[in-house]
């Protein structure tokens, strides 16, 4: 088996929810795959998504000190509060980020190297687009140059099945993450793929990239 690669399911459900769902909806959903995953009733699934403006914080948080001004003052600017069970800290999805939550059946039991696949994917598909996509050794994501593009958080449940995943900075308005430390990391920004492209580049399109790179990867 090719390193950084599981070994291959039989099938790979790939679902393309609906535009914006709410993340608690998503986070429901997911317990619900997962459950039926651990069951062996459906296969390894990816659900991409897009959520309306939400900011996130995982089990790493001791507090919310990485929230900025506070959670009444962040919703106060429209955005939703969700205290998750995802790994990480803080960190912001909205509109113009692909989210990718995977619900598979960790077969070889490395948690670590899961995390390691999930960033191979991202920084393969950024290099599509002729970016230099890297993993930072101390934090989880991708990074391009001096600035974050893909933040990544998961948990693993009993059985060894994943769920939450990696959202993919495409078009995201990324003054929502001035508000906030993104992820705890105070001395890198954050940056998106048109940002660094200079141009507008089609959500399907970015999907397309990903999936395949997806794939590749674990089936």
């Amino acid at each position: 088996m090719e390193l950084g690669k599981q070994a291959p399911a039989a099938s790979i459900e790939v679902r393309r929810l609906p535009a914006l769902m709410p993340y608690a909806e998503a986070w429901e959903l997911q317990s619900e795959l997962v459950r039926l995953r651990k069951r062996g009733e459906i296969p390894d699934t990816l659900l991409l998504l897009e959520h309306p403006p939400v900011f996130t914080v995982g089990r790493a948080a001791k507090d919310a000190s990485n929230l900025g001004a506070g959670e009444e003052y962040l919703r106060s600017l429209g955005a939703e509060v969700f205290w998750s069970d995802r790994g990480g800290d803080a960190t912001f999805h909205g509109p113009g980020q692909l989210v990718g939550y995977p619900i598979l059946r960790l077969r070889d039991r490395d948690t670590h190297g899961y995390l390691r696949r999930l960033e191979g994917i991202v920084i393969r598909a950024l290099a599509d687009y002729g970016l230099e996509g890297w993993h930072h050794p101390q934090y989880t994501g991708v990074w391009v140059g001096e600035r974050k593009i893909s933040a990544i958080g998961v948990k693993f449940s009993s059985g060894w099945i994943t769920s939450h995943g990696f959202a993919l900075n495409v078009s995201t308005d990324l003054s929502w993450f001035d508000r906030i430390t993104p992820c705890g990391i105070r001395e890198f920004g954050v940056t998106s793929l048109e940002r660094e492209l200079g141009r507008r580049v089609p959500m399907a399109e970015v999907e397309r990239r990903v999936v395949e790179r997806f794939r590749e990867t674990f089936g």
